[in-house]
């Protein structure tokens, strides 16, 4: 709901004529503090305990939504207080990712974890569903400084449920015990993350195939643009746009919590699942009819989830715990850079050419940058669910397996 309403915010306040630029700046000040605290982030979700790392960065992004909303029910936001405010959130959304993804595998058996995935896609792509159609009607109902205080509320829940998450002590020690010794931010600790992510193929290849796609295909900073000017279809249509891919995507992700345990090809689907996506984005921007543009949009979120499914499975089977929180880190600046980057990019490009220009053009990087990880990593497209998986903790200083096809 919150990213919604910022960007709908950023397109009410930006001066005429620079309405793209700002929508990309808004992308600029949300991957900066990822890519400076990312690698400090990964280590401190490997060393300190995670449950607790979540509760600390929960509470900060409530206080910051809050202070959001109040500004705007008072009519003080500018676009400078937006930005400031997006980019405190981002930089404690930074430390909460790792501890997030990282804690899924300690609280489930491995041979459960494919399932677990899928269903914790399923979690994110539901809430993906309701928070922008419900922010789209709240901003057209009371605007979006109620967006902003229904967010700040929220966080109370997960707050709440992270209170009430107990971990077996014996899962819970081996977690800690096999990462980095308690409080140790050390730089070496930071490089060992860094050293293992890339020189691990099939790792450094499932992150750099995200980053292209998401760069390329990033047409949700454009989304105010389309609904206001190309569709016509004001703030309710909006928000139905901004949900749309998360719609598909839950479709997607109720039959992948099955689905994965069968498909064994699982680099080739990979592969074309963001193939799709790209193709979707280019149908997305030929568009001049809404339900055309939800549809595409729609499978976009369907090819996304596809491919997340398969990018987060092969990280986290192919990653010992004790790097886990790393990995993730590391993780952080290719697949939340790619949109946000991506969305600077849209602007710019949308900037000087149109916003039609910026997305079919963006969706053709897309299977260009697809079709050449492809070529270039034979192992991806070999990867097969019988693929042998790392060991959780030992076995894990050279790696050299992880780029292997089964």
């Amino acid at each position: 709901m919150q990213t919604t309403a910022i960007l709908w915010h950023v397109s009410l306040l930006a001066p005429e004529g620079r309405k793209a630029l700002a929508l990309g700046m808004v992308g600029l000040v949300r991957i900066a503090p990822v890519i400076v605290f990312s690698l400090l982030s990964g280590v401190a979700a490997d060393a300190l305990d995670r449950r607790k790392l979540m509760l600390a960065t929960q509470t900060v992004m409530a206080a910051l939504a809050a202070v959001l909303g109040w500004l705007t029910l008072e009519g003080r936001t500018t676009l400078m207080a937006i930005y400031a405010l997006a980019a405190v959130s981002s930089a404690a959304g930074a430390f909460d990712l790792p501890a997030r993804q990282s804690l899924v595998a300690n609280l489930v058996p491995r041979e459960d974890l494919p399932n677990a995935i899928s269903l914790n896609t399923i979690m994110m792509q539901v809430a993906s569903v309701a928070g922008p159609a419900l922010g789209g009607a709240v901003i057209a109902w009371g605007g979006v400084g109620w967006v902003y205080a229904i967010n700040a509320v929220s966080f109370l829940f997960v707050i709440g449920a992270l209170l009430m998450m107990r971990i077996a002590p014996v899962e819970a020690g081996f977690a800690q015990a096999a990462g980095p010794a308690r409080g140790n931010f050390t730089f070496a600790a930071a490089l060992e993350g860094l050293r293992f992510v890339f020189r691990a193929p099939l790792i450094r290849s499932t992150m750099l195939l995200d980053f292209c796609a998401t760069f390329f295909s990033s047409a949700t900073a454009l989304l105010p643009i389309f609904a206001q000017d190309v569709l016509h279809v004001g703030a309710h249509g909006y928000g139905w746009l901004y949900a749309a891919p998360a719609v598909g995507a839950v479709v997607a992700s109720a039959v992948m919590v099955r689905a994965v345990d069968w498909i064994e090809q699982r680099g080739r689907w990979l592969l074309a699942s963001v193939a799709v996506y790209g193709a979707a984005t280019v149908g997305f921007g030929l568009s001049s009819f809404f339900w055309v543009s939800f549809v595409c949009l729609a499978l976009t979120g369907i090819a996304d989830t596809i491919s997340m499914v398969f990018r987060n499975l092969i990280r986290q089977l192919e990653t010992p715990d004790r790097l886990r929180g790393r990995m993730v880190g590391v993780n952080m600046v290719f697949f939340m850079g790619g949109p946000q980057l991506g969305e600077l990019e849209a602007g710019l490009v949308a900037n000087a050419f149109g916003p039609i220009a910026s997305v079919v053009s963006g969706g053709i990087g897309c299977l260009i940058a697809t079709a050449w990880i492809a070529a270039k990593v034979p192992g991806l497209r070999a990867y097969r669910r019988s693929a042998q998986p790392a060991l959780p903790v030992e076995g894990d200083r050279e790696q050299a397996r992880a780029g292997e096809p089964g």
